[in-house]
């Protein structure tokens, strides 16, 4: 069986955290003899995978957690799921944006309520992209950040498998009485505008920037692999 060594380069500041000195790692894996060494702030991750892209998993030490990636990839999703099984409050920056209905708040407004839940939690999981709302202080105050880069096929049909789920109705990310509706032109985002070069260099300059504390994920391979070690971690905390 393969093991998971957690190896403490620098304190960890006063947060409440949960230190995990050696844990099993997910069953699935097949020993290799290359290693790939990860970093979070203060902590190296040391471990043995099995596929590429590589990708790494957020120790329980991570309480401010950024997710972002292309429309349709799951963003609020894994925000709920890390949510809840690190009991930390959620911000959807969706329902910053859009009042019911669909209406849509005044940019002041929108900065207050972000500013506001940054402020008056000191943990927090944060979904969306939204350049515009603070997006350099969210990403330097994360202790993590989830890159969701799934390809445009499996983004398209996760959009339409959430139309389907929630005809009629608002999703849990979105304000009460944002219908969920699907048409041509956000078919087009998902599928192209997007995910346009600008965009694709916007996220690599993302992960270049903060290469130490950023998890790309691509497929939900991965996206399975990196929520069952979460769970597994929430597991065996001492």
């Amino acid at each position: 069986m393969d093991f998971l060594v957690l190896a403490f380069h620098e304190p960890l500041a006063d947060r409440k955290t949960t230190v995990i000195m050696e844990v099993a790692a997910h069953r699935s894996y097949s020993f290799t003899s290359q290693l790939m060494r990860c970093t979070v702030p203060g902590i190296g991750l040391h471990r043995f995978p099995n596929e590429r892209p590589p990708w790494w998993l957020i120790s329980s030490a991570v309480m401010r957690i950024a997710v972002m990636g292309y429309s349709g990839s799951g963003k609020s999703t894994l925000a709920r799921y890390l949510g809840d099984e690190r009991s930390l409050p959620v911000l959807h920056l969706d329902t910053v944006q859009f009042q019911s209905r669909w209406r849509e708040r005044s940019f002041d407004e929108q900065c207050r309520i972000a500013r506001a839940f940054m402020g008056e939690h000191e943990s927090w999981v944060i979904d969306g992209n939204y350049s515009r709302l603070y997006l350099d202080e969210r990403l330097d105050a994360a202790d993590a950040i989830v890159l969701l880069r799934f390809n445009r096929w499996a983004c398209l049909w996760r959009v339409m498998r959430r139309f389907v789920k929630f005809h009629g109705a608002s999703r849990p990310s979105m304000s009460d009485g944002c219908i969920e509706h699907l048409d041509v032109a956000f078919v087009w985002w998902v599928l192209h505008q997007g995910r346009d070069a600008e965009h694709r260099l916007w996220y690599r300059d993302i992960d270049r920037r903060y290469q130490e504390k950023t998890v790309s994920i691509r497929n939900q391979r991965q996206l399975t692999h990196y929520t069952a070690h979460i769970t597994n971690l929430q597991e065996h905390t001492i």
